[in-house]
């Protein structure tokens, strides 16, 4: 418990006002996000012990180190903050998308004059029209391709009308796809036009592109241009094979989003179907973090929050399988966002509720045949990190570092940082050291250097208040080696006054891993379990970061040679020693007559290199 924070007085000081709660562990490590119509009524409820709370909220609460809290207006701006903060700081207990990747959208840049059809990673606040999110990159790059075909939609980047005339028309206007807009060759009101019969396209109605290519590609028959007919044609069928995927649809021409849930223990899935104009335009699932959530009304009520913070569309209906909870603000939340009134509805009858009881199987069929492997998943990574937890008696065992030195062939040695959380590496964190003082390729001294310079690094930050991966200690420090590496990384956490456990990971003569070295002894490991598995993963990343690094120097010059230092040889000698020796430890062991044997070096280059590494 922090020494400054008394949750039961700080409990006494709560408002009973509208607004979000933040929830810290001891780390000062957002947990938890969570909005109230009365703040003192809610954050109090977690830590009454009479109150009857599930197993989760038990386990939330007890990582509860101090709270914060904001105060808003009302409870739709508590909704947004809400909404808001855990987008931006993905909290472990609340209930989200398990996939944070960034989902491809089709980008129209309305607020150019000649607007150009893009493909997005992300949607921005610009005046451009934004379509998706889709799951698949190549069926959007494919759309965005079949649109500049038809509607010859520039794809230059130039700036119109200011450049118009500035160069020649590009190969796609030669190609008939473009109308060359950059030359002055079509007016902007007819490109415009093309525009908003491809928004139309993306809006899902087919019909107008459908009929404009067949009289095209009749037209182009009949005066025996076959080539060009076979062009509309190709385009045609491309459109019809969109066009056939909408099966289902409904006299109402509604947009909407059917969504249904399944729920299998800690795991569960979203199915939402897209209607569009009456259409079954596609489906998509995600996968949810439960956390503490309780049912799959709110499950879906947290989805909703999240997916609909950040899609650019949100149709006029939603329809679920439950009345969500805060149902009302959620509509309002919705309206505000789209800009038009919302409707949330869950259908008693008719092909509403037989849309949601498909969407519910497809969601329960999706699970089915991902819980097998989420359930590998697991063992792979929350398991395999259990499993050496266990081993070394380190219960809590979530961060683990690694690192490796990399000295190719006597070049200048550099170091390397990989991070493992939850058995998963976390790339964003890992760290590249170039050594700066040591000489020469001596393994313990650059170590020595990579480990104090990390952690030297993280107390500097943790004084200031600064926070990058360098500010996060891990759980457990794993050297590739046994007894001298991991001695090493011991010495230089005493000299810091840090403590963090250090185990060493043992190869056998064949430089296979066959156990760890800890406290003092070398713990067998079972080669057939994941822990086993997760520990290779993590030396061979250690080794590949080093390795890429290094080879990344080397091919921009700027790792040299522990050779350059040497009185009397330059790049010419060197290039000599290393034909004949083929590698620096050979050089290193040879005696000062060997040494001569090599082209271009004499007696005293022979001598000085012999002292240099005695």
């Amino acid at each position: 418990m922090s020494q400054t924070f008394n949750i039961e007085e700080e409990l006494k000081k709560l408002p009973g006002k509208p607004g979000v709660y933040i929830m810290h562990d001891e780390t000062d490590e957002i947990i938890y996000v969570g909005k109230a119509i009365s703040l003192k009524n809610r954050v109090r409820q977690y830590f009454q012990e009479s109150r009857n709370k599930s197993p989760k909220i038990v386990r939330m609460v007890e990582h509860i180190d101090h709270f914060e809290y904001i105060i808003t207006d009302s409870e739709l701006e508590a909704l947004v903050l809400e909404c808001n903060l855990i987008k931006e700081h993905r909290p472990k207990y609340n209930t989200m998308l398990k996939d944070d990747k960034s989902y491809p959208y089709i980008k129209v840049t309305v607020g150019e004059d000649f607007p150009r059809i893009l493909f997005a990673r992300q949607m921005k606040r610009d005046k451009a029209k934004y379509f998706g999110p889709y799951t698949s990159a190549g069926a959007v790059k494919d759309t965005i391709e079949l649109l500049r075909k038809i509607y010859k939609i520039r794809t230059c980047n130039k700036v119109l009308p200011k450049d118009i005339g500035i160069g020649r028309p590009c190969l796609n206007y030669h190609i008939k796809q473009c109308q060359a807009p950059c030359q002055g060759y079509v007016s902007r009101e007819e490109y415009h036009e093309s525009v908003k019969k491809a928004l139309e396209f993306l809006n899902g109605s087919y019909h107008g592109v459908i009929t404009m290519l067949t009289e095209k590609m009749k037209d182009a028959a009949e005066r025996m241009e076959f080539e060009e007919a076979a062009e509309y044609r190709d385009l045609l069928n491309s459109v019809k094979q969109i066009a056939q995927k909408q099966k289902i649809t409904n006299s109402d021409m509604e947009n909407k989003d059917i969504i249904a849930c399944a729920i299998e223990g800690d795991d569960a899935v979203i199915q939402v179907f897209f209607v569009r104009d009456g259409k079954l335009m596609g489906r998509e699932h995600f996968h949810m973090n439960v956390a503490l959530a309780e049912n799959r009304t709110q499950i879906v009520t947290g989805f909703i929050k999240e997916y609909y913070g950040g899609t650019p569309f949100i149709p006029a209906k939603i329809v679920v399988q439950d009345e969500p909870e805060e149902g009302e603000i959620l509509e309002n939340w919705l309206t505000k966002r789209r800009g038009q009134k919302v409707h949330l509805e869950v259908p008693k009858r008719g092909q509403k509720e037989k849309l949601v009881e498909l969407a519910e199987k497809n969601a329960q069929m999706v699970l089915a045949q991902d819980l097998e492997r989420i359930r590998r998943e697991k063992e792979r990574t929350f398991g395999a990190m259990a499993e050496i937890g266990k081993l070394l008696e380190l219960p809590e065992l979530k961060r683990v570092e690694a690192f490796d030195i990399s000295n190719i062939s006597g070049m200048e040695s550099v170091g390397s940082m990989v991070v493992f959380e939850n058995g998963k590496p976390k790339r964003n964190d890992y760290r590249r050291f170039k050594i700066k003082y040591v000489k020469g390729p001596d393994d313990y001294a650059s170590m020595e250097e990579v480990l104090t310079r990390r952690f030297m690094h993280g107390k500097s930050e943790k004084e200031t208040g600064e926070r990058t991966s360098f500010s996060i200690y891990p759980d457990l420090i794993m050297m590739d080696g046994g007894r001298g590496q991991v001695n090493v990384a011991l010495r230089v956490l005493e000299n810091l006054q840090i403590h963090i456990p250090v185990c060493g990971m043992v190869k056998d003569d064949n430089h296979r891993t066959r156990g760890l070295y800890y406290n003092n002894v070398e713990i067998p490991i079972d080669t057939h379990g994941e822990g086993f598995k997760l520990i290779t993963r993590v030396q061979d990343e250690a080794h590949r970061f080093a390795i890429e690094y290094h080879r990344s120097l080397r091919g921009q010059a700027q790792v040299r040679s522990v050779l350059d230092d040497i009185e009397g040889v330059g790049p010419a000698r060197r290039k000599a020693l290393m034909k004949y020796f083929m590698d620096i430890e050979a050089i290193k062991n040879a005696s000062v007559d060997e040494l001569m044997k090599a082209d271009r070096i004499t007696e005293s280059v022979a001598q000085n290199i012999f002292n240099y590494f005695h």
